[in-house]
Parts: structure tokens; C-alpha cells; sequence
């Protein structure tokens, strides 16, 4: 026997013989494997545990951060949201505009001029608020979502998909205005980079207290801010 196994398994028993010395030696082996497998155990206990802790710390981070968003935006607007018909959500970060007669004409993609005026003042306040949060923002998302109707549908179906590009070019032109504002021009690459224009049709409709469809409520336009916690969790996962 090796000095090494020597003193991991400990000598070979003197004196034995037979199936006593076999089961004795088996004995001391299976208590050296048991020892090892500990070790390796509590090895691996301790990076589960600092990997929990790192992401642990980047929830409690991401949480603080959400807040932190939301009050600046809270701040930056309590005073316009009611003439707006806006809601800011303290959980997704999404400042909604809930007026659909000021956004768009009926069936139109282009921005009216009342929600142009609206946009002229919100959205260059709105950059510079989230500019302070600059490092922890993956994305502003521009959504825009319509109802499940569509006159001279023949289906759901048709109805789905013409108000999907109604929805996707309403987004696409006000990204278009507020990218062409002058009071914006310095933060433009940053905004090219971090703002993004989606049409969900009418796949997220605002319900009723009796969980039918709210048409004109589901007719809205909102500004969606996306953190990168997702980002930094994984990749503390893949590292």
C-alpha cells in the first residue's frame, strides 16, 4: 500500500485473516470515499452559496433601482399625468398615455397634433430622467396596442393582423417624431442604441370588472423601461 493510501484508509489490519481482514480493509476504504464525497459536498455547498448570494445581491439591487426609476419619473411628472390621462406602473416602468383620441385618428398611424404638442414636452424631460439610470437600462421599449377590432374583418384573425401594423407603424412614428426633436439631437446615439418600437395589436387587452374587453382602454401608447438585472444574472450564472 502506498504512503498516500496509508494514511487516507490507514494500514491494513495485522493479524486477520479471511473474510474478517477483507470486510475490516473494505470497511476503512468505504469510510476514506465517505470523507472524500464530504469534502467535495462542502465544496460544492459553498460556490451554490456565494453564487446565491451574488444573485441575491443583484436582485436586491435591481429592486432598489426599480424604485429609484419610478420615483424620478413620479417626480419628474406627478403634475402632468391627470391633463395627460398618463399612469406611470411602479413594477413594469411603463408610462402609459391612456387618451386614444389625442394619440391617433381612427385607423391612422400618424401622431396628432395634440399628442405631438404632449410629446414635445414629456420627451426630452423623460430622456434626461432615465439618462441618470443610464448604466443599469437595457432597453425603453415604445409599445403600442389597439383593440381586437378591425371594420370588414372576415376573422380574429384578419382583425389580429391588420391592427398589428396598425400598432407597429403608430410606434414606428412616434419613435420617428421624438427622435427628430431638436431637444434630444445630443443623446440621439444613445437613444438609437437603447429604444426600441413594438406593436402588440390586441394581444394585451385592458379588461373590465367583468373581464370583457375595455376597447377604448386598450387603445394606448406606453414607454416601457427595461433593466439589465436579467443581463447581470446571467451572466453570473454562465460565469
Amino acid at each position: 500500500m502506498s504512503e498516500m493510501a496509508k494514511k487516507l484508509f490507514g494500514k491494513a489490519r495485522a493479524g486477520g485473516a479471511g473474510d474478517e481482514a477483507h470486510w475490516l480493509s473494505v470497511s476503512d476504504l468505504m469510510a476514506g470515499l465517505m470523507m472524500v464525497f464530504l469534502f467535495i459536498s462542502i465544496a460544492l455547498m459553498r460556490d451554490a452559496l456565494i453564487e446565491r448570494d451574488r444573485i441575491q445581491s443583484v436582485a436586491v439591487a435591481y429592486q432598489e433601482n426599480q424604485v429609484a426609476i419610478f420615483e424620478a419619473l413620479h417626480d419628474e411628472f406627478a403634475d402632468d399625468l391627470e391633463a395627460w390621462q398618463a399612469t406611470i406602473d411602479r413594477d413594469s416602468l411603463a408610462f402609459e398615455f391612456q387618451s386614444p383620441d389625442v394619440l391617433f385618428g381612427t385607423g391612422r398611424t400618424e401622431v396628432q397634433p395634440l399628442f405631438a404638442e404632449l410629446l414635445d414636452d414629456f420627451f426630452p424631460r423623460y430622456v434626461e430622467t432615465l439618462l441618470q439610470f443610464r448604466d443599469s437600462i437595457d432597453e425603453v421599449r415604445l409599445e403600442g396596442h389597439t383593440d381586437s377590432i378591425w371594420a370588414g374583418a372576415a376573422s380574429e384573425l384578419e382583425a389580429y393582423f391588420h391592427n398589428m401594423a396598425l400598432s407597429q407603424g403608430r410606434t414606428r412614428s412616434v419613435l420617428n417624431y421624438v427622435f427628430d426633436l431638436s431637444a434630444v439631437a445630443e443623446y440621439r446615439d444613445w437613444l438609437k442604441t437603447h429604444f426600441a418600437a413594438v406593436g402588440f395589436s390586441s394581444s394585451r387587452p385592458v379588461l373590465d370588472e367583468s373581464e370583457r374587453e375595455d376597447r377604448e382602454a386598450s387603445r394606448r401608447v406606453t414607454f416601457r423601461v427595461i433593466t439589465n438585472a436579467e443581463t447581470q444574472i446571467r451572466r453570473i450564472i454562465e460565469d
